[in-house]
């Protein structure tokens, strides 16, 4: 797994960056094949001049597995907020991609081991 952070008008302090790599290594547990070295997590902050507090930071998480690439977006007060949603709104995605994947190879495991016995 890889992992790329860019920031744009933000600094990440050194406990920001370790709990930031803690809340992406979570998405591991939900698709194995993000521990591939195929796999890149790419994670965009940047801060925007808004008039609410509430929206001023904007995070884009990208997740680039083979076949398929998945994104989340969320605009909240800090960092790590913003990165909290966007694990949740990942994780579904995450799930999806998984069960697609696996049930397929499963078909054709079973589809050539039913060849070869009959």
């Amino acid at each position: 797994m890889h992992i790329e952070h860019y920031e744009k008008g933000i600094r990440y302090t050194d406990k920001e960056l370790l709990t930031l790599a803690r809340k992406i290594g979570k998405m591991a547990t939900y698709c194995g094949r993000l521990k591939d070295e195929a796999s890149l997590i790419r994670v965009d902050a940047q801060k925007l001049p808004t008039k609410k507090a509430r929206d001023e930071v904007h995070v884009t998480i990208t997740v680039e597995l083979p076949r398929k690439k998945l994104r989340a977006e969320s605009r909240k007060a800090t960092v790590l907020e913003a990165i909290d949603r966007c694990t949740e709104k990942m994780q579904p995605q995450l799930i999806k991609y998984k069960e697609a994947w696996t049930t397929k190879r499963r078909k054709r495991k079973n589809r050539s081991s039913f060849a070869t016995a009959a």
